[in-house]
Order: structure tokens, then sequence, then C-alpha cells
């Protein structure tokens, strides 16, 4: 049974989840009930005087409660009823209430992962412990699948932590590392890993002997504290500031406007979940916690029928599914205990920093000193960054840095499992340095290239070896970016496929297996979608008003903008070489030849379509129109026109794909479109937006486009197939069936 629930002769109670069938506990309908059950056990024992504490664990070491279960979310969102949604969030407060309202103290011990409803179930204890480990988050990210917390978060943490601190965590979905979780007091002690649980039966037996703990009691707004105490700790803890801003109503009003203002400036509106978060959370203030609750149910009803939260929860089971193996069935992953990175600056140092963060020991080879030394000072700048931000501890930085090491040589090179190749794009040159690191590296390690567009297999002609190498695309920059392409060439072996997946989810990346070809799945989307942008260029349409659509339509910049930060020389190399391949319809436009000829290198050398200096954006540059061969722009055209022409261009190529079998599903699309370019997740992704938009109305704006501007846009035949049967992209191509996991 999960839970379970044990009284030891002290009279402690523990109530501890450890689901046998998963690796983290969740929250499923199941486990609620059973829950329900042995906390009206534990409410008996009570009573009865044999429960004088209760202890609520988990017998998993990384895991506390993970969140609850998507599945059971899903089905709520796709049934469309919002009363069945606010009845589910009102049959989980009420579990969660009746912990809180036992008549002897409550302590959730945190180990691991605490997320979404197991950080609520955490705040209807009276205290909070966890360990010191690295891996110990605590967080409600529901924001990040279009929902909020509707089991008591919304509710209980502002009473808790204050205004400013919960919406900090609730807003923007990140988790609390556990220095964090202290600081703003949602958590009460924190004890060390290897002493954890003892600590914590000790911590629970103090509280249930009357005579140490001083009597349990309730400060006015609802939050528990020992004698007391609790809250005024909280308040000093808060500062002079924080508690003009939390305490008083002009201080919370302050608060909420800025709050709103921020999630506007960052969500545009498109979002409603952090804005009912902020309108449930005002209106709860100064009301009772059973006021707030229901505040919480009725906002969840809303929230989970809406379009975007079906389409977070639907990109949200895409990529727990990628992150799951096999990836490549009938092999094996084997572990890597060192890396090494062939080519340092930027990309390598990236590569070599997110690969030492994970506490993989990394060497990077370069050919010159500046290029070894530019990559150890940017991977240096990344955990530094960290140290900032808080999301690292100093001397932890400092120990990962210590993994990461780099020389001219391929010293170390051969005691790798696998190594990336990080050089320049060119063929013959990768050859030249595959050739020289198969000499160098043992038998059985794993070579991976990092090419963004050339041929994986003719690389693999190198090799003696060809089964042992395959793709291993990081987009940039490299800790930002979550997706990794992993190319399976020809003759790659399902094992090297496993062991380079299996590393990227290590490495906190969400891999998608594609086959060989031009571009393989994003660049090849994504080149199209900046050469049409190039067309629109050369009729005329301004860099702001072509940028402005793609922003409006909900891209994170406009093609401008992303052609700039990628660089055009880089872009130009990348864009003749999908001409090359795929013929006609990548013909580069000539607004952007002419730009690649024009000295303009983007945000690296401070001039593009736009101009940059001491690392921010001073505008667009009125004289690229002339470097460009353009006259001054004129006004129009209309927004969605530019979109259809962009957005439709990708949906047509996609279908390209899918029928060439460059990946497998649709599911491969979206999650590459929305992880490796920024396609709007509220969106669910490209063929997502695709079906969404129906099949034939996208066959008739194609068709269009091609009456009007010729062959480029020439309807794919799946395209074509796929509309007339009246099926989907994700009917037609749908992933394969894996297990579901947690949400939050």
């Amino acid at each position: 049974m999960n839970p379970r629930f044990d009284v030891d002769p002290n009279g402690v109670g523990r109530i501890t989840f450890d689901d046998p069938d998963r690796s983290h506990n969740i929250l499923t309908e199941e486990v609620l009930r059973v829950l329900g059950e042995v906390v009206g056990r534990a409410a008996a024992a009570a009573g009865e005087g044999a429960l004088r504490a209760l202890l609520i664990r988990s017998g998993k070491p990384g895991s506390f409660v993970a969140g609850a279960d998507v599945a059971a979310i899903s089905a709520i969102a796709e049934s469309g009823d919002r009363r069945r949604a606010a009845e589910a969030a009102r049959a989980g407060q009420a579990i969660f209430g009746r912990i809180a309202a036992l008549p002897v103290p409550t302590v959730a011990a945190i180990r691991g992962v605490c997320l979404g409803g197991g950080t609520e179930l955490a705040l209807a204890c009276d205290y909070r412990v966890c360990d010191d480990g690295d891996r110990t988050r605590i967080g409600l990210p529901e924001v990040q699948l279009g929902i909020l917390p509707a089991w008591g978060g919304s509710t209980r943490l502002p009473r808790l932590v204050g205004l400013r601190a919960a919406l900090a965590l609730m807003l923007t979905g990140k988790p609390a590392r556990v220095s964090k979780a202290r600081r703003i007091g949602l958590v009460h002690r924190v004890f060390p890993r290897q002493q954890f649980e003892e600590r914590c039966l000790d911590f629970a037996r103090a509280l249930g002997d009357p005579a140490a703990a001083g009597g349990r009691s309730r400060s006015r707004d609802g939050a528990p504290g020992v004698g007391g105490r609790a809250p005024a700790l909280r308040a000093r803890r808060r500062g002079i500031a924080g508690r003009v801003l939390d305490g008083t109503a002009p201080g919370r009003a302050l608060v909420l406007r800025a709050a709103r203002k921020r999630t506007l400036g960052r969500t545009r509106g498109r979002y409603p979940a952090p804005l009912k978060i902020l309108e449930v959370v005002r209106a709860g203030l100064g009301r009772s916690v059973e006021a707030g609750l229901e505040l919480e149910a009725r906002a969840a009803g809303e929230l989970i029928v809406s379009p975007q939260c079906r389409n977070l929860l639907f990109l949200f089971r895409l990529r727990e599914a990628a992150r799951k193996g096999p990836w490549a069935p009938g092999g094996r992953a084997e572990p890597v205990r060192r890396m090494a990175v062939i080519g340092a600056g930027r990309m390598g140092g990236g590569i070599a920093q997110v690969a030492a963060y994970n506490d993989i020991p990394v060497r990077m080879k370069d050919v010159r000193h500046e290029a070894v030394a530019g990559g150890l000072a940017h991977a240096r700048s990344i955990f530094d960054g960290a140290v900032n931000r808080r999301t690292l501890r100093r001397r932890d930085a400092m120990r990962k840095m210590g993994l990461v090491s780099g020389g001219l040589d391929y010293a170390g090179v051969g005691q790798a499992d696998l190594v990336v190749e990080a050089v320049v794009e060119r063929m013959d040159v990768k050859k030249a340095v595959l050739r020289e690191v198969e000499e160098v590296a043992g038998s059985a390690a794993v070579i991976a290239t990092n090419t963004s567009s050339l041929s994986v297999d003719e690389m693999a002609s190198a090799l003696a070896r060809p089964g042992r190498f395959a793709g291993m695309h990081f987009f940039g920059p490299v800790h930002r970016m979550p997706l990794v392409e992993i190319v399976r060439g020809e003759k790659s072996d399902p094992g090297t496929i496993e062991t380079i997946a299996s590393l990227a989810v290590r490495m906190g990346k969400t891999p998608v297996v594609t086959r060989d070809g031009p571009g393989f799945l994003v660049n090849r989307i994504l080149g199209l979608a900046l050469n049409e942008a190039g067309h629109l260029l050369g009729e005329g349409c301004a860099v702001q008003a072509l940028d402005g659509a793609w922003t409006d339509f909900g891209m994170p910049m406009g093609p401008c903008r992303l052609i700039d930060e990628i660089g055009t020389d880089v872009a130009r190399h990348a864009g003749d070489a999908l001409a090359a391949a795929l013929g006609e319809r990548m013909a580069p436009a000539a607004s952007l030849v002419a730009l690649g000829e024009s000295g303009r290198p983007g945000r690296k050398g401070g001039r593009g379509f736009y101009l940059y200096a001491d690392g921010r954006t001073k505008g667009p540059d009125p004289s690229v129109y002339a470097d460009m061969g353009q006259p001054s722009p004129r006004s129009g055209p209309d927004p969605a026109h530019v979109r259809d022409r962009t957005v439709l261009a990708m949906v047509n190529e996609a279908a390209r794909i899918l029928k060439d079998g460059i990946v497998d599903s649709a599911a491969d699309v979206d999650l590459g479109m929305v992880m490796g370019t920024g396609f709007p997740p509220f969106r669910g992704g490209l063929l997502r937006y695709a079906d969404d938009r129906g099949l034939e109305a996208v066959l008739r704006g194609v068709a269009g486009f091609a009456d009007t501007l010729g062959s480029r846009f020439r309807p794919a035949p799946l395209l074509v197939e796929l509309a007339a049967a009246g099926e989907t992209f994700h009917g037609a191509f749908p992933a394969r069936d894996r297990p579901e996991s947690a949400a939050p």
C-alpha cells in the first residue's frame, strides 16, 4: 500500500510514500485515496493519545513527492469540464486540510524533489525540514503547465513566506534550492544528508514532547508556530522593507502591481495562469484560508480547460516521454564517466561547462592557445553567473570548474568514454579531426559530432568504427537551450544512440533522435523560415515590422534579430548548404546574400540588422537596407501575411521531413521547434498549431502562396494527403506510447 502509516513506541507516527512502480512518488487518484485513509488513522491515533507527532516522509532518497499525475490532469483538460476540474481541486484540498487540522505537530521531511502537489502537501504541515543535498528542490511549477497551485499552495504559501517571496516562486515556477528555501522561511531546519532520518525523528520526538516543545499554537494568519515564535522569526528574516510591503495593504498593492507589470512584460498576456495567480492571491489576502481555497478551486476550473493549458500539458507529456528510453530499441546505454571536447571556444566551452555542471570530468582540446583559454573563460563565466544568481554556491562552482581542463594535445582524450567534435563546419576539417580522434580514443569510446548541417554519414565514411559514431547537435547558448538533436547515421549502432541520448538527459537536455539529412530537423525548418523572411525584406518589408510579426505570434525574437544572434556568416554558410542539398525552394534570398557580403557580422561584430554596443541592442540600423540593395521600406505588409508566409512555410517543410523519415513522429517536430527555436509553447508546437488550425486551411494557405510566389511554396505531398483524408499530423504520425510521469 502506498502511502503507509506506522507509529513507534515514542508516539511518533510516520506516513511514508514509496511507490514501488515509479522512480518518483506521484499523487495519483489512488494515492490520494489511500492518503485520506491513513490520515484518518492518524487522527484516530492522536485522539486516543497514541500519536504525539507525525512525520511525513519518502522512502526514496532522491524524491519526496514529485507532483500530481499528469494523466489525470490531462484527462480533465481534454474533457473541457471546468466543474470536474474544480471538484478535483477541492478533493485534494480536503485531504491536505485534514492534515493541517491534526491535533499533533506535523513535519514534512523533504529530501530530493518536492514539487507541485508535494510542496502543497508540505505546506499543510506545521513544519518543513529538508536535507542539505544539491539535488533537493522545493517549488510550485504549476504555472509552467498553464494552471495554478490549487491544493492550498496559492493560499498557504503567501501566509508562510510573505507575498513577494511567494509570488517569485509561483509566477516563475522555478523551484528553490535549500539555501533559498531556508532564507525565505519555507523550511524550518536543514539536516545533513547522512543523518537525515535520525535527525528528522529526533525533531519530531521533541515536538511531540509537550515539555520540550512548549505546546502547539497557530498564529492569526493560519501559519503554525511553536509557542507563537515562528511568525516573528519570519518577520525578522524579511527585514523592515519586507514587513512594510508584505504587512500593509498599500505595500501589498504595490507588490501586486509591480508583479502584474513584470508578468505582462514577460508574457504579453498570452498565458492566463500567472495573471490568475495574481488575481487569486490578491482576492485571498485578508480572507480566511477556507475562502482562499475556494478561490483556488474556481480558478483551477477556469484555467485547466483553456487552450493554453491543454497545449502546455501536451508539451509536458512529449518532453517527459522524450527523456525516457529506449531511444534505439535493442541498444544499451553505456556509462559516461569522462568526456572530451575537440574544438574549444564558446561552443566547446559551453558543452564542457554543462558536462562539468553535471559532475562529468571533461578535457577540451584545440590547436590554438587562445581558443582553449577562451573555452575555459567561457565555462568559468557561466559558473560565475550561476553564483551571482544564487543558483549555485561558490564552493560548488569552483569544484565543478575544476573538472574542466584543456590543452593543445590529445592528453586525456584516450580516457574519455565519449568525445564530442565541435570544430569548424567544414567537411574536410571534420573528417581529418575525427580520424585523429579515433586513433587516440579507446575502441569502446563513442565519438559524436556537433555539426549543425553537415552529413553524419559522410563523416562516418572516414572512420574505421562508424558504428561508434553519431551526431550530438547542441544548440547555443548550450547552458540555456534544452534541445539536443541525436543524429543516427546509417551505420550508428543502437548502443551508440542510447549512450548519447542518456548522456543528454543526464546533462539536463531533451534529446530528439533524427536521421541524417540536410539540416536534420530544426535547422532545415528554421532555415526555410529565415530565408522566407529574406524574401519579405526584398519586397520592402521593414526589419521592425518583420520582427514584430514574429514576436506578436509568440516567438522570443524575430527573424532579423535571430540572424544577428546566429551571425550572418554562419547563417549564410548554413543557407548555402541547405540550398545545395534541397534545391530551388531553399535558394538564398537576394537580400540575405547581399547582407552576407556587406561586412555585417551580426551581434558578435556590433552590426547586423541592428546596432549593438556594450552587449546591448541599440536599435535597427537604417543603413542596412542600402547594404541589401533595397530601397527604404514601405509600410506593410499585414502582420498576418508575414506570419503565414513564414509559419506555413515551416509546416510545409515539416511535412516533407516526416515523409522523408528524418523523424518518426509529429511530436519530434513539435519538441524540436519549441525547445530548439522557442516556437510559442502556448501553441503546443508547430504541428500541433497546424492541426488546431486545420490542415485543409493550412493547405489553402500554402497553395495560395504557391500561386503568387512560385514553386518554393509547392504543397508537400503529405500535407495534401492528410488534408484530403481529414487527418492530422499527430494522428497520422503519433509519438510512441511511453509511461506517464508526474506533473506539478
